[in-house]
C-alpha cells in the first residue's frame, strides 16, 4: 500500500502548495494578465494602468513595462487552478491558462491532464515510476473523477463502457512524430492484459510460483499480448531526427472480449510499412531495428551459419552502426528471439525470419557494371549471389539470370531481355523491399495466429490505434503523403467526433442549441486527397498511361488543382512539385518516383523462382503475391519496363485507401476515446518544453475547441428507459404505477431530484447533463445501494440465523426421539413376547409377497412406458433442437445478408457522399463564379456612377460654356450609347445573376435533401448495427442455453428416480424455449419486414438517385457552357507549352553534350574494363606461372632428394662394406704378424704359412680390387652429386629468376593498379564536375524561370504602361481638341479637389485600419474568451447574420417540406392508380366469373336436359338399351367438365377474394397513409407558419434597428473599397517593384558570383577582350593624335590666314604707296621684289605644310580604314559570337529536349548520369551567361568604339573639309600670286614704259621749259586738280581717270589693290 502511495505522488498535485491564500491575495492584488511573448508564448504581468482600450502592464519576470492592447491581453485564472487534473474547470479558457496548466504540470512530472472529453499526454523523455501492478489494481473499477489522469484511467473507462453498453470502443493515440503513441499504446494494451486476463485469478506471488509461470508463459494468450510488441518494435521500428524509437508503421490491435469481459483474442492490422527504408536512411538515422540487434546479438558460429559481415560492409545501411543511448542491441535482440519463442514461434520459424534479414541485407552488396559496347549488364563477382541462394534456396545460374537477362513474352514466344546496370539495381532494389514487406506480412499472420483463440467466442473489442504521426520533413515524398493523409482522415474523426456530431445529437433530439462552427472541418483537404479527380486518383490515372512521368503527374495536378484553396504552387526555386495545407501546416512535396512508388513494381522471374525456391518459408510468403511486373512487351510499358497485370493487380494508394476506409468504417462503428500525444520539444530533452510548438499541436488538434464544447455543451446522454431504470432508486414513490411516458416519467424524476435547469437538457429520446452531473448522480446511486445492499444483507442473515436455529430445533427434537426410542428398546429387549414378536413379524410377511411382487412389476411397467414416452420426448426435443440449430442457421444466413445488404447500403452512401461532393463542389464554383459577377455588377454600378457623374459634370459645362457644347453634346451622346451598352450588359449580367441565384438555390436544395437522405442511411446502418449485435447476443444466449438443455439430458439420463420432476421442468422450459422461438419468429418477421422497408427504400433511393442523375447531366451542360470560360487559360497554356517546347530545344543540345559526356564516361569505363581484364589476365598468367613453377620446383626437388636419398644409402652400404674390408684387413694384418712370428718359431708349419700367404694375398687383391671398385663407384656419385647439385643450382637460378619476373609482373600490377585508383580518382572527379555542374545547371534553370517569369511581369508591366500611357495620350488628345483654357482650370480644380478627397480618404482609410485593426483583435480576444467575456457583443454584430441564415435555413426547411408533401401527393396518386388498377382487374375478374356462371348453368341445363332424356328413356323402356352405355359415358364426360368449371369457379373466387382483400387492405393502407400524411404536413405547416411569424417578426424589429447603421456605413465602405483597392493597386505595384529590384540585386550578386567562379573557364575570351582593349585604346590613342594633328593642323591655317591677312595689308600699303608715288625707283622695287620672294617661299611653305596635311589627310583615312576593317572584323567575331550563340541557345534547346526525354526513361540511365548531365547543363548554362554576359560588354564596348568610331569619322570628315578647304585656299593663294606675278610683271612693263614714256616726258618737258613761263598756271591748275584724286585713293574708293594719260594703268592697278585690300579686311575668301 505505501508503495501505491508512493507511485500515485507522481499524479497527484499537493494541494496545499495550489491553494495557499498569501498566492490567492497576491494574485488578487497585482491583477495578473497573460502578456503574448515572441518566444515563451505568454508571460505573466500585471496591469498598473487603465487607458480605455489599452493598459499599461508590468512584466512580472524582469519589470519592464508595455502599453498594449486590452485586446492582447488574456485573463489569468487563481492560484488555486494551478496543475488543475482537468483544463475544463478553469475560470478563464484561453491559450494561455491551457498552456501555462500544462506547462506546470509538465515541470512537476504530471504528463497526462483531461481536456473535456479526452486526455493530453506531454512525453516527458525520462522513466516515471507510474505503470506497475500496484498502480493498475488501484485504477481497476474506478471512476474517472476518483483518481488522477492517466491512460490507465482511459483504458477503464474503456473496458467498463464495453461490458455495461455491450458496444465496441476504441482507444486512438494521435499526436506528431515522436509524442509517445506508441509507449502508450503499450501501456494500454498491460492494463487490459492485468484487468481482463482470464489467468489472473488463482495466481500466487511466491518465487517458486512464478518461476514456475514464466516457465509455462508459451500459451498465456495474455503474456503474448505484451510480447507481441518487441516482435513488431524490432522488426518495424527504426530511429529517426525526431524519435529513437519511430514506428514506421501504423497497427489496429483489436483485442476481443467474451460475454464475462476476459479476453478471448487479438487481432493485428498493420499500415504504411515504410518498407524503403531498408534501402537507405537520411543521416543520423538507423533502418529497422532488427538489422542492428542481429549484427550485433548472434554469436559467431551464428554468423557463420547466417553468413553475416560487419556493418559497415552492407551498402543498405549507408548510415553504418548508429548506437542508442542507454539501448544494447545485443540484449534487444535476446529479447525479441525469445518473444518470438513465447509467442510460439518454432525455431525453424525463426531461422528462416534470420536468414531472411540476412538475404535482405546481401542484396545491396550485389554489384553490377556495365558491359563494354552494349546495355547489357554483367555480375563479375558472384559471392554475393551464392550466399543469397544459399540463404534462400534458389538456384544460382536461374537467380543471376533472372535479373540480368529475365524471360519476358514477345507475342507467342518467349526470349530474354538485356538489363542495363541500371534496371539490374532497380530490381534488386524492389525484391529487397518486397522480401522485407512480405515477411513482415507473415510476422504479422503468425502473431495473429498465434493470438487467435477460437474456443473463448468473443462478443466485444476495444481497438487501440497506434500509427505514424504527421510528418512534416524538408522534402516529403509519396510515403510522407499516405501518413499525412492517414492522420488527417483521423483528426477529421476527431473533429467530426467532438464538434459535429455532437451538436447534430443536440439538434436532432430538439434541445434548445445554437450551431457553433469551430473551423475545424478538414474535408476540402481530404477531398483534394481522395476524391474522384484527387491526387491519389489521377496519381492512379498516371499510373495506367503507358508513357506518363512524374513530371506529367505534376503537369496534371497543377492543370485539376491550381485553384483548390488547400493546394499550393510553389515557388520556381523550389525544390518541391507541390504543397498541400494540412492540418499541422503547409507540406512540400517531390512527386519523384511516385509512379514507382505507386506501382511498385517486381521482376516476374525473380519472384517465380522464390515460388519454386527450396525453402518452404520463401516459397510461403511468396505464394500469393499480387505484383505489378518488370520487363515486358507486351504490356504497356512506363518508366524502366513497368508493366501492369490487368485484373489482378491494385496500386499501393488504391490498398491503403481500402484500408483506412475499412478502419474509418471501424472506428465510427465503435465509441472513440481520444488520447492526444504532445511533443514538447525537438531535442528530446527531459524537463523542456517549448511553448510555441506545444500551442501549435494544441490549436492543431483542437483541444481548446474540445473543452469549450464540453463546458458549454452537454456530453453525457442517457436514454429515457435506461435513465429509468438506472437512477429511479433514487427517487422512490416519484413515478406512479402503471404505464407512463418515458420523457414525463424523466421530467417527474428531475423534479424529485431538485436539479438545476442549467444542468441538464431533455430531448426527445435522451436526457443530456453537463459535465460532472452524471457522476454526481452515480455517486448518489452508490450511495444508494450501498445502504440497501447493507440491509438486504442484514436480512439475509437474520433469514440464515434463523434458519440454522430452526435446523438445530429439528436436529434437538430428533435426538430426543432417539434416546426415547432407545430407553423403551432397552427395556423391551429382554421380554420374552417382545423376542417372539420380533421373530414371527417376518414370517407374517411370507404372504404378501407376490402380491407386492405382482404390484413392483405393475410399477416397472408403469416406469418403463413413461420411460420409453420420456425417450420419444426426448426424440422429439432432439428434433427440435436440431430445428432450432437449422433455424439458427437461417438466422445467421439473414444476418450475413443484412450484413452484405448493410454493406451495399454503405457503398451507395459513400457513392452519395461522393456524388454529394461533387455538387457541393459544383456549388462552390457556381458561388464563386456568382461572386465574380457581383463584383462586375458592383464594378458597374461604380462605373455607371462615375458616367452618371462625367454627365452631370458634362451637363454644367454645357450651361457654364456655351461654346464648347457641340463638342461636349457628341462626348455625351457616345457616354449615352456607352451607358446603354453597359445597361444592356448590366441586364444580361443581372439574368445571370438571377440564373446563377436560382442554380445556386437548386444545388442547395438537393444538397439537403442529399444531406438529410445520408443521415437518414446513416441512422438505419446504425440501428441495423445495434439490432445485429442484438440478435447476435440472443444467438449466443440462445447456444448457451442449449448447452444447459445438454447438460439436463445427460443428467436426467443418469437420474432416473427424478424422472417425473425433471419432465416438468423440461415441459416448462420446452414451453419457455416455444415462446422465444415465438418470440425469434416475431422478430424474424420483423426483420423480414424491416428488409421490405429497406428494400423499398432502396428503390426509393434508385429512383431519387435518376433524379440526381438527371440533375447531375443538367449541371454538367451547364458546366459545359462554363468552361468555355476557360479558353483564356487554354490560350495562356498553349503559350506556356511553346515556351517549353523552346526549352526542350535548349534542352537537346545539353543532351548532345550529355551524350558525349556519356560516351566519354563510357570509353573511361571502357579503358577501366580493359585495364581490369588486363590486370586479371596478368593475375591469372602470374598465378598459372607460379602454381607450374612451384610444381615444377616441388617435383624436381622430390626427384632430387629421392636421387640423393639413393645415393646415401648406396654411399652409406659402400662405407659398411669398406669398413668390413678394413676390418678383415687389420685381422689379416694381425695373423701375418702372428704368422710372421711363428714362421721362426714353428718350421714345420711353413708349407701352410706360404699356403695360407698365397690365399691372403689373393685375398687381399681381391679386396684391393673391390676397393678400388668402390673408390671409382664414390667418384661417380660424386660426379652425380655434383651434376645433380649443379642442376639444383640451375633450378635454383630459374626460380630466383622466376621470382624477379614475378616482382617485376607484381611492380607492372602495382603501377597497373596505381594507374586504374588514378582513373578512379578521375572518374569520381568527373562525377563531382558533373555533379557540380549540374548543381550550376539547376540553379540556373531556377534562375532563367525567375528571370523569364521576371521579364513576362515586367512585360505585362510595359504592356500596362504603355496602355495606359497611350489611354493617357489619347485623352491628353481628345482633352487637347475639346478643352479650353477654362475647362483646363476647372479640370486643374477638379484634380486639387479629387487630391484633397483623396488625402482626407487616405486620413480616413489609415483611421479605419486601425479601428479595424483594434476591432481585429477584440475579436480574437472575444472568440478566445467566449465564456469568459459578454456573449451579447457578438451577438449584436452577428444577430442580421444569423437571421438571414436562418431565414434561408427556414426556407430551405420550408422547400424541403414542400419536397416532401409533393412526393407524398405523388405515392398517393401512385397508390390511387394501383388501386383502380386493381379494381379493373377485379371487374375483369368478375366478368370472367359471371361468363363462367353462365357457362356452369348452361352446363347445369344441359345435364337436366340429359337427366330428364334419360329419364323418359328408362321409363319408356323403349329400345334404347342400346345407347345406355353411350349414356353413362357422355355422363361421365358431362359431370368432369361440370367438376372442372366447378374447380375453375372456385379457383376464381379465391382469386377474386384475395383480389378484394388486397382491396381492402390497400384501401385502408391508402386512408391511414392520408390521414398520417394529411396530419403531419398540417402540423409541420402549422410549425413552420409559427417559426415563420416568429422569423419575421424578429427580422422586422431587427431591420429597423440595422437600416440606421447601414445607412452610415454604406458610404464609408463603398469609399473604403475604392480607397483600399486604390491602395492595394499601389501596394502591388510597390512590392511588384521591389520584388524587381531584390530580384535584380539577386541576380546581379548571383551572376557576379558566377563570373568570379568562371573566370578561369572563359580565358579565351578574356584574351580576346583583352586585345579588344588594346586595339580600342590603340584607336583611341591614334584618334587622340589625329585630334592633336587636327588642332596643329587648324592652328596652320589660322596662322597661315594671319599671314595672308598680313600679306594682303602689306599689299594694301604697297599699292597705297603705289598710289601714292607715280613712280618707283629702284630700292623700292627690289624691295616689292624681295618681298614677292618672301611672299613666295610663304606660299611655297603653304603648299608644303598643306601636301604634309593632305599626307596625314591620308594616313588618317588609311588609319580609318584600318579602324573600319578592325570594325568590320570585330563585327564578324561578334557575329560569330552571335552565331555561336545561336547554336549554344539550340544546343541548349535540344539538350533540355533531350533532358525531357531523359526524364521521361530515367530508367535507362543511372542517377550519376543523370546529375552528371544536370551539372553539365548548369556548368554550360553558367559558361553560356558567363559568355553572354561577356558578349553583352563586348557588344557594349563595340557599341562605344562604334560610337567613338563614328565621332572620328566626323572630326576627320571635319578635318577632311578643313583640309580641303585649306587647299582650296592654297589654291586661290597661288592663283592670287600668279596674278600677282603677272601683274608684277605687268607694272614692271608698264614700269618700262613709264620710264620711256618718261623720257620722252622729260623730252617734252625740256622742250616746254621754253613755254615754262607760259604754261606755270596750268601746271598748276592741273596739280590742284591731282591733289583730290590722291585723296580719293587714300580713302580706298575706286576712281577711274578716264583721260588718254599714260597713268591710267597704274590707277586702274591701284584700284584692283584697294579692292584686295577691302576684300582682305573683311576677311573674304580670295577668289580668282
Amino acid at each position: 500500500m505505501a508503495g501505491t502511495t508512493s507511485e500515485i505522488s507522481y499524479l497527484q498535485v499537493q494541494k496545499g502548495i495550489v491553494a495557499d491564500p498569501a498566492l490567492q491575495a497576491e494574485w488578487a492584488k497585482k491583477r495578473l494578465v497573460w502578456v503574448p511573448h515572441e518566444t515563451e508564448g505568454f508571460v505573466s504581468g500585471s496591469i498598473k494602468e487603465d487607458r480605455g482600450d489599452d493598459a499599461v502592464v508590468e512584466l512580472v519576470d524582469n519589470g519592464k513595462r508595455l502599453t498594449l492592447s486590452k485586446d492582447d491581453l488574456q485573463k489569468m485564472n487563481p492560484p488555486k487552478f494551478d496543475k488543475v487534473e482537468d483544463m475544463a474547470e478553469l475560470t478563464c479558457l484561453n491559450e494561455a491558462s491551457v498552456l501555462h496548466n500544462l506547462r506546470e504540470r509538465y515541470f512537476s512530472s504530471l504528463i497526462y491532464t483531461y481536456s473535456g472529453l479526452f486526455c493530453v499526454v506531454v512525453n516527458p523523455y525520462k522513466k516515471l515510476p507510474i505503470y506497475s501492478e500496484t498502480l493498475i489494481e488501484a485504477f481497476k473499477g474506478k471512476k474517472r473523477h476518483e483518481m488522477p489522469p492517466h491512460i490507465f484511467a482511459i483504458a477503464d473507462t474503456a473496458y467498463r463502457s464495453m461490458l455495461q453498453e455491450r458496444e465496441d470502443q476504441s482507444i486512438l493515440c494521435t499526436g506528431e512524430s515522436g509524442a509517445g503513441k506508441t509507449e502508450n499504446t503499450k501501456k494500454v494494451i498491460q492494463y487490459l492484459a492485468y484487468v481482463a486476463g482470464a489467468t489472473r485469478q488463482g495466481k500466487s506471488n511466491s518465487p517458486s510460483k512464478q518461476k514456475q509461470d514464466l516457465e509455462n508463459v508459451i500459451g498465456e494468450l495474455e503474456h503474448q499480448l505484451l510480447q507481441a510488441n518487441p516482435i513488431l518494435e524490432a522488426f518495424g521500428n527504426s530511429k529517426t531526427v525526431k524519435n529513437d524509437n519511430s514506428s514506421r508503421f501504423g497497427k489496429f490491435i483489436r483485442i476481443n472480449f467474451d460475454m464475462s469481459g476476459y479476453i478471448s483474442g487479438a487481432n493485428i492490422e498493420f499500415y504504411l510499412l515504410e518498407k524503403s527504408r531498408t534501402l537507405r536512411q537520411a543521416t543520423d538515422e538507423r533502418s529497422f531495428h532488427i538489422f542492428y540487434q542481429f549484427l550485433r546479438g548472434t554469436s559467431a558460429a551464428e554468423k557463420g551459419n547466417f553468413l553475416l559481415e560487419d556493418v559497415d560492409k552492407y551498402r543498405f545501411l549507408n548510415n553504418g552502426y548508429i548506437n542508442l543511448p542507454n539501448v544494447d542491441d545485443a540484449n534487444e535482440f535476446h529479447n525479441t528471439v525469445r518473444s518470438m519463442k513465447i509467442m510460439g514461434f518454432q525455431e525453424e520459424e525463426i531461422t528462416s525470419v534470420l536468414r531472411l534479414v540476412s538475404a535482405v541485407l546481401l542484396f545491396g552488396n550485389m554489384e553490377f557494371f556495365q558491359e563494354k559496347k552494349s546495355d547489357q549488364a554483367i555480375l563479375p563477382d558472384d559471392r554475393v549471389s551464392q550466399k543469397l541462394c544459399h540463404l534462400l534456396g534458389l538456384p544460382l545460374v536461374d537467380f543471376t539470370k533472372a535479373f540480368l537477362r529475365p524471360r519476358i513474352k514477345v507475342g507467342r514466344e518467349f526470349v530474354h531481355k538485356a538489363q542495363n546496370k541500371e534496371q539490374a539495381e532497380f530490381a534488386v532494389e524492389a525484391i529487397s523491399k518486397a522480401c522485407y514487406e512480405k515477411m513482415f506480412r507473415w510476422l504479422v499472420g503468425r502473431l495473429n495466429k498465434s493470438l487467435d483463440r477460437t474456443r473463448r467466442q468473443g462478443a466485444s473489442f476495444i481497438g487501440i490505434l497506434d500509427i505514424a504521426g504527421f510528418e512534416i520533413f524538408e522534402l516529403n515524398s509519396f510515403e510522407q503523403l499516405c501518413i499525412n493523409y492517414t492522420n488527417e482522415k483521423l483528426q477529421q474523426l476527431f473533429n467530426n467526433t467532438m464538434f459535429i456530431l455532437e451538436q447534430e445529437e443536440y439538434q436532432r433530439e430538439g434541445i434548445d442549441w445554437k450551431f457553433i462552427d469551430f473551423g475545424l472541418d478538414l474535408q476540402p483537404t481530404i477531398d483534394l486527397i481522395e476524391k474522384p479527380m484527387g491526387i491519389l486518383a489521377l496519381l492512379d490515372e498516371q499510373c495506367l498511361f503507358p508513357k506518363a512521368t512524374d513530371k506529367s503527374l505534376v503537369e496534371k495536378l497543377l492543370v485539376n488543382h491550381s485553384k483548390h484553396p488547400k493546394f499550393v504552387i510553389p515557388e520556381m526555386r523550389a525544390k518541391s512539385d507541390f504543397a498541400v495545407i494540412h492540418y499541422a501546416g503547409r507540406v512540400d512535396y517531390s512527386a519523384d518516383q511516385w509512379l514507382m512508388k505507386n506501382m511498385d513494381p517486381l521482376n516476374e522471374n525473380v519472384v517465380a523462382l522464390f515460388q519454386n525456391s527450396s525453402d518452404p518459408f520463401v516459397v510461403s510468403i511468396w505464394k500469393d503475391a499480387e505484383f505489378a511486373g518488370i520487363c515486358a512487351s507486351e504490356y504497356s510499358e512506363t518508366a524502366f519496363g513497368v508493366r501492369t497485370k490487368k485484373g489482378m493487380f491494385r496500386t499501393v494508394s488504391q490498398m491503403h485507401k481500402e484500408q483506412l476506409t475499412r478502419l474509418m468504417t471501424t472506428l465510427r462503428n465503435t465509441n472513440p476515446h481520444f488520447v492526444r500525444c504532445i511533443i514538447p520539444n525537438h531535442e528530446k530533452k527531459a524537463g523542456k518544453i517549448s511553448s510555441l510548438l506545444v500551442l501549435e499541436q494544441l490549436r492543431c488538434n483542437g483541444v481548446l475547441e474540445g473543452i469549450r464544447i464540453c463546458r458549454q455543451g452537454f456530453p453525457n446522454r442517457v436514454p429515457f428507459q435506461e435513465f429509468r431504470h438506472r437512477y429511479e432508486i433514487l427517487t422512490p414513490n416519484v413515478i406512479p404505477k402503471g404505464f407512463m411516458d418515458g420523457k414525463e416519467a424523466v421530467r417527474k424524476m428531475i423534479d424529485g431530484l431538485e436539479m438545476e435547469n442549467n444542468l441538464y437538457r431533455i430531448g426527445q429520446s435522451k436526457i443530456f447533463f453537463r459535465t460532472g452531473v452524471l457522476a454526481h448522480l452515480e455517486e448518489e446511486r452508490d450511495l444508494k445501494l450501498t445502504g440497501l445492499i447493507v440491509s438486504f444483507q442484514a436480512q439475509c442473515r437474520a433469514f440464515l440465523a434463523r434458519r440454522l436455529y430452526q435446523k438445530r430445533m429439528q436436529q434437538s427434537n430428533a435426538i430426543r426421539v432417539l434416546q426415547r426410542n432407545g430407553l423403551a428398546w432397552l427395556k423391551l429387549r429382554n421380554w420374552q413376547w417382545w423376542r417372539l414378536f420380533t421373530k414371527v413379524k417376518p414370517l407374517l410377511q411370507v404372504t404378501n409377497q407376490e402380491a407386492a411382487i405382482a404390484l413392483k412389476d405393475e410399477e416397472l411397467k408403469v416406469v418403463k412406458d413413461k420411460l420409453s414416452k420420456k425417450e420419444s420426448e426426448y426424440g422429439d426435443i432432439e428434433k427440435r433442437l436440431k430445428q432450432l440449430s437449422e433455424e439458427r442457421n437461417v438466422l445467421q444466413e439473414q444476418l450475413q445478408q443484412e450484413s452484405e445488404e448493410r454493406a451495399e447500403v454503405e457503398e451507395m452512401r459513400e457513392r452519395l457522399s461522393s456524388k454529394k461532393a461533387e455538387l457541393e463542389d459544383m456549388l462552390t464554383e457556381l458561388n464563386s463564379k456568382l461572386d465574380e459577377g457581383e463584383e462586375q455588377v458592383e464594378k458597374l454600378t461604380e462605373e455607371k456612377k462615375k458616367l452618371q457623374e462625367t454627365v452631370r459634370d458634362l451637363e454644367e459645362q454645357l450651361e457654364e460654356e456655351e461654346q464648347a457644347r457641340q463638342k461636349l453634346m457628341l462626348d455625351k451622346v457616345n457616354v449615352d450609347q456607352r451607358w446603354k451598352k453597359l445597361e444592356e450588359k448590366h441586364a444580361e449580367l443581372a439574368d445571370s445573376f438571377e440564373k446563377l441565384l436560382k442554380e445556386k438555390k437548386n444545388i442547395e436544395e438537393r444538397a439537403a435533401q442529399l444531406s438529410n437522405h445520408l443521415l437518414e442511411e446513416e441512422e438505419k446502418a446504425k440501428h441495423v448495427g445495434k439490432q445485429r449485435s442484438r440478435v447476435e447476443m440472443q444467438l449466443q444466449e440462445q447456444e448457451q442455453e442449449l448447452k444447459k438443455e445438454k447438460q439436463i439430458r445427460i443428467e436426467v439420463e443418469h437420474v432416473k428416480r427424478k424422472l417425473e420432476i425433471e419432465m416438468e421442468e423440461q415441459k416448462e422450459l420446452l414451453e419457455e424455449k416455444r415462446n422465444k422461438l415465438e418470440e425469434l419468429n416475431s422478430l424474424l418477421s420483423k426483420r423480414e419486414e424491416e428488409l421490405t422497408t429497406l428494400l423499398t427504400k432502396s428503390d426509393e433511393d434508385s429512383a431519387n438517385n435518376i433524379v440526381l442523375q438527371k440533375q447531375i447531366r443538367e449541371l454538367e451542360s451547364a458546366l459545359e457552357e462554363l468552361k468555355e470560360d476557360l479558353d483564356n487559360e487554354k490560350v495562356l497554356r498553349e503559350k506556356a507549352e511553346k515556351i517549353r517546347r523552346d526549352l526542350n530545344d535548349d534542352l537537346e543540345t545539353l543532351r548532345t553534350e550529355y551524350l558525349e559526356a556519356a560516351d566519354k564516361t563510357a570509353i573511361s569505363l571502357e579503358i577501366q574494363k580493359k585495364k581490369d581484364e588486363e590486370l586479371k589476365e596478368l593475375k591469372r598468367a602470374l598465378e598459372i606461372a607460379n602454381s607450374a613453377n612451384d610444381a615444377k620446383a616441388e617435383e624436381l626437388k622430390q626427384k632430387y632428394q629421392k636421387h640423393i636419398e639413393e645415393l646415401d644409402e648406396q654411399v652409406e652400404q659402400q662405407k659398411r662394406l669398406r669398413s668390413q674390408a678394413e676390418k678383415t684387413k687389420n685381422s689379416l694384418d694381425i695373423e701375418k704378424a702372428s704368422l710372421a712370428a711363428e714362421l721362426t718359431v714353428v718350421q714345420a708349419a711353413k708349407a701352410e704359412a706360404d699356403k695360407k700367404r698365397k690365399q691372403a694375398e689373393t685375398a687381399c687383391v681381391e679386396l684391393n680390387a673391390r676397393i678400388a671398385e668402390l673408390d671409382s663407384a664414390k667418384s661417380a656419385l660424386t660426379q652425380h652429386l655434383a651434376k645433380a647439385q649443379s642442376e639444383l643450382d640451375a633450378v635454383v637460378k630459374q626460380k630466383e629468376e622466376d621470382e624477379q619476373n614475378v616482382s617485376a609482373l607484381q611492380r607492372k600490377i602495382t603501377l597497373l593498379e596505381r594507374q586504374l585508383a588514378e582513373a578512379q580518382d578521375q572518374l569520381q572527379e568527373e562525377t563531382r564536375n558533373k555533379l557540380a555542374m549540374q548543381t550550376r545547371v539547376r540553379q540556373l534553370e531556377d534562375d532563367l524561370a525567375e528571370s523569364l517569369e521576371m521579364r513576362e511581369e515586367v512585360e505585362l508591366k510595359r504592356k500596362e504602361l504603355e496602355g495606359q500611357l497611350d489611354s493617357v495620350r489619347v485623352a491628353l488628345v481628345d482633352a487637347k481638341k475639346k478643352a479650353d483654357e477654362g475647362v483646363l482650370q476647372q479640370m486643374e480644380e477638379m484634380k486639387k479637389k479629387v487630391q484633397r478627397d483623396l488625402e482626407v480618404t487616405q486620413k480616413t482609410l489609415a483611421e479605419m485600419e486601425v479601428a479595424r485593426d483594434r476591432v481585429e483583435r477584440s475579436k480574437r480576444k472575444l472568440q478566445q474568451e467566449v465564456e469568459d467575456a459578454n456573449i451579447e457583443l457578438n451577438n449584436v454584430r452577428t444577430y442580421s447574420r444569423d437571421l438571414e441564415k436562418k431565414q434561408r435555413r427556414f426556407d430551405q426547411q420550408l422547400a424541403e417540406e414542400r419536397a416532401n408533401l409533393q412526393k407524398i401527393v405523388n405515392e398517393r396518386d401512385a397508390l390511387a392508380q394501383e388501386s383502380r388498377d386493381r379494381e379493373t382487374r377485379i371487374l375483369s375478374l368478375n366478368n370472367d366469373l359471371e361468363s363462367l356462371r353462365t357457362q356452369l348453368e348452361e352446363s347445369e341445363r344441359v345435364k337436366r336436359m340429359l337427366q330428364m332424356e334419360l329419364d323418359e328413356s328408362v321409363s319408356s323402356k323403349d329400345d334404347v338399351g342400346k345407347n345406355v352405355h353411350e349414356l353413362e359415358k357422355a355422363k361421365r364426360q358431362l359431370e368432369a367438365e361440370l367438376q372442372e368449371q366447378r374447380a375453375q369457379i372456385e379457383e376464381l373466387e379465391d382469386a377474386v377474394q384475395i383480389a378484394e382483400d388486397a382491396r381492402l387492405r390497400l384501401d385502408v393502407n391508402l386512408q391511414a397513409l392520408k390521414s398520417e400524411q394529411e396530419r403531419m404536413l398540417a402540423a409541420k405547416e402549422q410549425e413552420s407558419e409559427e417559426k415563420r411569424r416568429s422569423l419575421l417578426k424578429q427580422i422586422r424589429d431587427l431591420e429597423n434597428e440595422l437600416e440606421n447603421e447601414r445607412r452610415t456605413r454604406t458610404g464609408a465602405v463603398s469609399n473604403r473599397k475604392k480607397i483600399e483597392s486604390q491602395l492595394m493597386e499601389m501596394e502591388q505595384q510597390l512590392e511588384l517593384a521591389n520584388r524587381l529590384k531584390d530580384d535584380y540585386s539577386r541576380q546581379f550578386k548571383k551572376y557576379q558570383q558566377i563570373i568570379k567562379d568562371m573566370q578561369h573557364d572563359n580565358e579565351e575570351v578574356r584574351q580576346s577582350k583583352e586585345e579588344l582593349a588594346n586595339s580600342l585604346r590603340e584607336m583611341e590613342r591614334k584618334l587622340r593624335t589625329l585630334d592633336a594633328e587636327n588642332t596643329r593642323l587648324l592652328e596652320a591655317n589660322e596662322s597661315l590666314m594671319s599671314q595672308k591677312r598680313q600679306l594682303e595689308a602689306e599689299k594694301d600699303e604697297l599699292e597705297d604707296a603705289r598710289s601714292r608715288g607715280g613712280g618707283m625707283n629702284v630700292d623700292e622695287r627690289r624691295r616689292l621684289e624681295a618681298k614677292v620672294a618672301a611672299l613666295e617661299e610663304e606660299v611655297e611653305e603653304e603648299q608644303s605644310l598643306a601636301e604634309l596635311a593632305l599626307d596625314k589627310q591620308r594616313k588618317a583615312q588609311m588609319q580609318v580604314e584600318q579602324l573600319t576593317t578592325e570594325l568590320s572584323v570585330e563585327r564578324s567575331t561578334t557575329q560569330k559570337l552571335e552565331t555561336e550563340k545561336q547554336a549554344m541557345e539550340r544546343a541548349n534547346r535540344e539538350l533540355k529536349n533531350k533532358v525531357s526525354e531523359l526524364e521521361t526513361s530515367a530508367q535507362t540511365r543511372s542517377r550519376a548520369q543523370i546529375a552528371a548531365l544536370e551539372a553539365k547543363i548548369q556548368y554550360l548554362e553558367e559558361q553560356y551567361n558567363a559568355e553572354s554576359q561577356e558578349r553583352a560588354n563586348a557588344t557594349r564596348q563595340y557599341r562605344r568604339i562604334e560610337k567613338r568610331l563614328a565621332d572620328a569619322i566626323l572630326q576627320l570628315e571635319d578635318e577632311r573639309r578643313n583640309t580641303e578647304q585649306n587647299k582650296e585656299q592654297a589654291e586661290r593663294e597661288k592663283t592670287r600670286v600668279r596674278q600677282i606675278r603677272r601683274r608684277l610683271d605687268e607694272m614692271e612693263e608698264e614700269l618700262i614704259r613709264e620710264q620711256t614714256k618718261a623720257r620722252n616726258l622729260q623730252r617734252m618737258i625740256d622742250d616746254l621749259n621754253a613755254a615754262n613761263d607760259t604754261l606755270a598756271r596750268d601746271n598748276t591748275s592741273l596739280r590742284g586738280q591731282r591733289r583730290p584724286v590722291r585723296d580719293t585713293l587714300l580713302g580706298g574708293r575706286r576712281v577711274h581717270i578716264r583721260n588718254s594719260s599714260p597713268h591710267d594703268d597704274l590707277d586702274s592697278i591701284g584700284t584692283e589693290g584697294s579692292d584686295m585690300t577691302d576684300d582682305a579686311k573683311r576677311g573674304l575668301p580670295l577668289k580668282e
